[in-house]
Formats: structure tokens, sequence, C-alpha cells
């Protein structure tokens, strides 16, 4: 079929690719840059250019129809040559970047994470929007496969698939008190860390102590948790007003003992530091958008630690 060279946009083909290497809409969205209506109104161009469906669903992919099996070899050869012939002379500037950034991560690494990030990000590359999305972990693969985040931030963990990840930094627990709390000015013992009640963060009522087994290789009991909350900002609050302890992560603890009237302690035990990781998915490795991301989320997680190794 005959396709009129005046009503042919290059960057259609860009999306007939993309579909056909990630079988779906969101992968290609992901890939591109562009929202899954986008490339949903670029297929829909497409089909009509071809005047072929290109694609249907079966399930939860896109396969692709005999005309698209029989034209995508040539399809992807010119594209990659256009690429090819762009990326000889391209310059990236992060300045003219006006795009939204996914981080997956929790409550803490949020408030550790974000504020380095978004200073490098606003010096340099100030169309750039930054949005936090709660990922569960056990929906990492499939929340960055899917495109749901661009980069997920968490404690080490297992990954399988095609996912990358790199270590960013490793984090110490601390125990938080109020300024004027019986215990301040004393070096906080075993003893006396548990004669104390204690507040837990927790997004379960019924989760038990993540600490229990460090307690138990040292022959304690239960800690007397008497409040669970499900943020530290919270928990803090109730121990700035109170006489019982949060032990949290130091890096988090440092900033809040600048927002609040409480104290710093270091636990009272030896705990193996958290590795914290960044993870992406493999399909983004060699985009430099991407890379810059990840240049920058690791220098601003490193910017964290430097500062706080410097104020102890």
């Amino acid at each position: 079929m005959a396709i009129p060279a005046s009503r042919i946009d290059l960057n259609l083909f860009r999306v007939m690719d993309a579909v056909y290497e990630h079988g779906g809409i969101s992968g290609a969205a992901r890939q591109l840059h562009l929202s899954q209506p986008a490339v949903s109104h670029a297929l829909a161009r497409l089909r009509q250019l071809w005047g072929d469906a290109l694609f249907v669903r079966q399930g939860n992919r896109m396969v692709p129809t005999e005309l698209t099996r029989r034209v995508i070899v040539d399809v992807q050869a010119h594209v990659r040559g256009l690429q090819t012939l762009m990326a000889q002379a391209e310059t990236f500037d992060p300045a003219t970047l006006d795009m939204t950034i996914k981080l997956g991560m929790r409550d803490v690494l949020e408030a550790i994470t974000l504020p380095p990030l978004i200073a490098l990000l606003s010096a340099v590359a100030p169309h750039v929007r930054v949005a936090s999305v709660r990922v569960p972990r056990d929906e990492l693969e499939r929340s960055l496969t899917q495109g749901d985040a661009d980069l997920v931030i968490d404690r080490q963990r297992r990954v399988a698939g095609r996912i990358n990840g790199v270590h960013l930094a490793d984090e110490t627990l601390a125990v938080l008190m109020r300024k004027g709390h019986p215990l301040h000015g004393r070096v906080l013992d075993l003893d006396a860390y548990f004669t104390q009640q204690h507040v837990m963060v927790t997004m379960r009522p019924e989760q038990p102590d993540p600490l229990q087994s460090v307690w138990s290789l040292l022959g304690r009991g239960e800690r007397d948790i008497s409040v669970r909350c499900q943020h530290y900002f919270s928990a803090a609050n109730v121990v700035a007003q109170g006489d019982a302890l949060l032990t949290l992560p130091r890096t988090f603890a440092q900033g809040l003992t600048g927002a609040l009237p409480l104290v710093l302690c270091d636990l009272p035990v030896a705990v193996p530091a958290m590795g914290i990781w960044m993870y992406w998915h493999a399909d983004r490795d060699g985009d430099p958008v991407h890379q810059w991301i990840r240049r920058n989320a690791i220098e601003g997680a490193s910017k964290v630690m430097h500062v706080l190794h410097d104020f102890e």
C-alpha cells in the first residue's frame, strides 16, 4: 500500500518499533518518554496510515499482525539508521528537558533522598518534575517493567529478570528521645533502652518487631512497644512529647533533630548497616536521559551521606 509522503510522520515509526519490541503500550511509552495516551494516539494514526490494525491485544500483550511482521525488519533498520545519524551530532542538554521523573520510594527514603536530588535538578534542569510514588516491594519488577516508576530506591533485595541495581549508600540505626528525657545526657546502654517504652513505625498493626532477632540473640525479650505509627515524622512527634524512644535510620533521625526538640543517641547494640540500592529496568541502560537521571540520583545520595559524615 502506498502512503502519501505528505502524511508520514517519521516519529510514528519509532512508536511502531517500540510497541513491537515491548509488546505493549506501557513499555513503549516508557522507552519513548511519552504518556500512554500519546502512544495510543500515535498507534491509531499508524493504523490509519497503513490501513491495518498492526497490533491486536491478546491478554496483556499487543501481538503484531501479519503486515507488521512482514515490514518490521525494514522499519527497524530505518529507525536505527536515523537514530545513529542523530546520535553523531546530538548534544544532550539537561536544561531543555521537560519531563516528569517517577521515583519509587518509601517515606523515610523519600525524606533522605529527595532534598539533595531536587536541589541538583533545580540547578541544571529547571523544567524536570519529580513524582514520588509508593512501590510495594513485591511489585518492584512489575512497576519498573510497566513504566509505573523510572527508578526505585529501596533496601537491598533480590531482583530477577531484566532489573539492574546499584548500591547508593549504607544506613545505620539510631535512637531519638525528647530533650529533657530522664536518659538525656547519659550513655544509653541496653538495660536502659529496654526499661523504656518504644514507638514503632509500621504499616501493619500486627507486624512483629523487625529487630526481634537481634534482641533474641542477646537473650532479651520483646521491647515494650506502646505506640505504632504509620510514618516516622508522626512517631517523632509522639516521642518529642513523651518518654518513649524511637529507633530509626540515622540520616532521617539527624534531620528530625533540627525540626523537633529531640536528641539523637547511638543504638546500644551493633546492628549491620542497611544497604540502600537504586533499581531500574535494563531497557533503560542506554537511554542518555535515564543515564543522566541515575547519575544525579547517585550524586544526591552521596551528598547526603557526606554531609552526615562531616556533621558527626
